[in-house]
C-alpha cells in the first residue's frame, strides 16, 4: 500500500466537512484559469451545482440555458465540436435523468469530450425525496459507449477530478453529493482518471468503494481492524474505466469482497465489480447500496440507515461473506 497523504485519524468526530459539489466549483474555475477553451452551461441550477463562481468570474464563457436539460447538452456537443471543452451541470435526476438520449447520440456517438455534472446524486439529498435521488445514473452512463464515469468521495477529489476532466479529451460524467461529507483527502493525495486506490492495506477481505461510501469503508476497515480482522480498502474514484488490475491484485490477495455505493448496485460499482469477478477469479463478494428500490424522504442520516449505508452494515456484512470463504 502506497501512502496516499489521507487525513491522520478516520475516526475522529472533528473532521472537516464540505459539499463534494463545492470541490467542483473550484475545480472549474482553476479549469477555466488554465484554458479560455473551457466553457460552462448550467440548467437554471447556477448555485445549487456551485458554477456560480465561474458564471461570475467568466461571464462571457457561460451560458444559462434555463430549464431544457435536452438543449443542455446538445449545445454543449456542437460546442466541443468547434474546439470547446463544455462543463454542463444540473441535477443527475436531470441530467443525465431526462437527456439520456441526447447524451448517448450527441455526445457519445460523436464522442464529444463534453463534461457532464449531475449534482445532487445518491439518497443524501434527503427530504427531496425519490424524484430527486437519482441512484440509476451510475448503471445510466457506465453503458453507454466512450462515456467516462467519476464518483469522487470528497470535495478535494473532486476538486482534482474536475481539473483531470478538463484535459481529457472523453465524454466524462461526475456524480455529486448535495449534503457536507467527511473530507478524507488532502491536496496531496493523488487522482488519476481509471485509477482506483488502495487507501487502507489488508489481508482478509477487501472493500471496495466509491463516492461517499468511501469514508464509511474506511470508518468500517478501523473498527475491523480493532476487532482483530485484516481489511483492504480500495477506494475507486473511476468506475469507467475500471482499474481492473488494482481490484484484481487485491481480491487475488483477501479471497473475498465487498462493495459500497450510494446507488443501484444493479449495474453500478457492484455490477461492475460482479463482472470483473465472474470473468476472471470467481469469489465470494457482497454488494452495499441501494437493492432495486427507489428512494424515500427524510434526513441524509436516517436514509443511510434506513438503505443499509453505514459503516456498522458494512461491518456485519464483512462477517457474512468472510464466512463464505
Amino acid at each position: 500500500m502506497e501512502d496516499y497523504h489521507l487525513i491522520d485519524d478516520i475516526l475522529a468526530n472533528d473532521l472537516k466537512k464540505e459539499p463534494i459539489r463545492s470541490g467542483f466549483g473550484r475545480g472549474l474555475v482553476a479549469s477555466g484559469k488554465l484554458s479560455e477553451n473551457v466553457v460552462a452551461l448550467c440548467a437554471d441550477l447556477t448555485g445549487s451545482t456551485k458554477m456560480d463562481d465561474f458564471a461570475k468570474f467568466y461571464p462571457d464563457r457561460f451560458i444559462e440555458v434555463g430549464i431544457g436539460e435536452q438543449n443542455l447538452v446538445t449545445v454543449a456537443s456542437g460546442l466541443a465540436a468547434m474546439g470547446k471543452i463544455p462543463f454542463v451541470s444540473s441535477y443527475a435526476a436531470f441530467s443525465p435523468g431526462r437527456n439520456w438520449e441526447q447524451i448517448r447520440t450527441t455526445i457519445c456517438l460523436n464522442d464529444r469530450p463534453v463534461k457532464i455534472i449531475g449534482s445532487h446524486a445518491g439518497v443524501s439529498v434527503g427530504p427531496d425525496g425519490a424524484t430527486h435521488q437519482m441512484l440509476e445514473d451510475i448503471p445510466l452512463m457506465r453503458v453507454l459507449p466512450n462515456m467516462v464515469v467519476i464518483s469522487p468521495c470528497d470535495s478535494l477529489e473532486a476538486e482534482r477530478a474536475t481539473l483531470a476532466m478538463a484535459v481529457n479529451n472523453k465524454p466524462n460524467y461526475m456524480r455529486l453529493a448535495r449534503e457536507e461529507t467527511p473530507i478524507i483527502t488532502t491536496y496531496s493525495t493523488p487522482f488519476q482518471i481509471g485509477k482506483a486506490y488502495v487507501y487502507w492495506g489488508g489481508t482478509d477481505l477487501s472493500i471496495i468503494s466509491t463516492g461517499t461510501m468511501t469514508y464509511h469503508a474506511m470508518v468500517a476497515a478501523a473498527m475491523l481492524v480493532s476487532q482483530g480482522v485484516s481489511i483492504e480498502v480500495v477506494h475507486v474514484p473511476t468506475i469507467k474505466p475500471l482499474d481492473k488490475d488494482t481490484i484484481l491484485a487485491s481480491l487475488s490477495k483477501t479471497g473475498c469482497a465487498i462493495t459500497a455505493e450510494e446507488g443501484q448496485i444493479n449495474g453500478g460499482l457492484g455490477g461492475a465489480v460482479a463482472e470483473l469477478l465472474a470473468e476472471n477469479l470467481p469469489l465470494p463478494m457482497k454488494r452495499i447500496g441501494i437493492n432495486d428500490r427507489f428512494g424515500e424522504s427524510g434526513s441524509p442520516g436516517e436514509l443511510f440507515a434506513h438503505f443499509g449505508l453505514t459503516s456498522d452494515h458494512i461491518i456485519q456484512a464483512a462477517y457474512e461473506v468472510m464466512d463464505r470463504k
